[in-house]
């Protein structure tokens, strides 16, 4: 049996609001994030991915009151990342209604982390996150929201998170981060190739087209995207129902 493919809106908090950058810089204000939970929710998102996107830079834990308002809102599956480091933090984060914690800069400071967590909350609930820049010719992971160079090659660490237990990795590309140039399809399956566990892409979905595309040619097992969400430059329905006309397996909502 195919499995469907998956439509996740991503909310970049600071602050207790939604913001939304170009290559990780320039935020701005896109909104109040239980508001745009609950109309995820009411349009068939698949799932939500909530990060909150200062919290490892800053060395602070995640807003877990946002956790909760936001989990209130929905019925649908919900991950959530920024500023856990610890045992102790997923807890606290899956406690305040998450499903699913993502963990980025931690797990590359100490990669330890990505077993404990599986080992206590399952595979399952654990998703490998990476920021991947293209540096001279290759593919390197970056950590605190983009800004320091890790010499780590995606495809390696990739396969070291998903050896250590996580059941997802969720992928963004850098360069394409905000851009509207659309998902990088060869960074998508080099890692969907590498690894035996689900790939999200991420990073600069403009069109309808460019979904088609990562999910034939990226090989993805779900699509991420924020700004054409945020502002509803394209309803998730249309692009389900696009996606499925064209032979995607997709969730539709009766």
């Amino acid at each position: 049996m195919t499995l469907a493919r998956r439509i996740i809106p991503c909310m970049d908090v600071d602050a207790g609001r939604v913001m939304k950058g170009i290559e990780f810089e320039g935020l701005r204000d896109m909104g109040d994030p239980e508001q745009l939970a609950a109309r995820y929710n009411r349009e068939g998102a698949d799932e939500l991915v909530m990060l909150d996107i200062t919290a490892s830079r800053d060395g602070r834990p995640t807003f877990l009151d946002t956790v909760r308002r936001v989990a209130e809102q929905l019925n649908i599956p919900y991950t959530v990342g920024g500023g856990i480091r610890s045992l102790e933090d997923g807890h606290a984060v899956l406690r305040a209604g998450a499903d699913k914690v993502t963990v980025n800069t931690a797990a590359v400071e100490r990669p330890e982390l990505v077993s404990e967590l599986a080992q206590e909350f399952g595979s399952q609930a654990v998703v490998l996150s990476m920021d991947v820049k293209e540096i001279n010719s290759h593919w390197e992971v970056f950590v605190r929201g983009g800004r320091e160079a890790t010499g780590l090659g995606a495809v390696a660490w990739a396969q070291e998170g998903v050896a250590r237990g996580a059941g997802e990795i969720l992928l963004t590309s850098i360069d394409r981060d905000g851009t509207l140039k659309g998902f990088d399809c060869s960074l998508t399956s080099a890692i969907s190739a590498a690894v035996l566990v689900p790939v999200i892409a991420s990073g600069g979905a403009r069109t309808f087209e460019d979904f088609l595309r990562v999910f034939r040619e990226g090989q993805a097992d779900a699509a991420l995207a924020a700004s054409i969400f945020h502002s509803e430059t394209h309803p998730i329905p249309a692009l389900k129902r696009f996606l499925a006309e064209r032979g995607v397996p997709m969730r539709l909502s009766q």
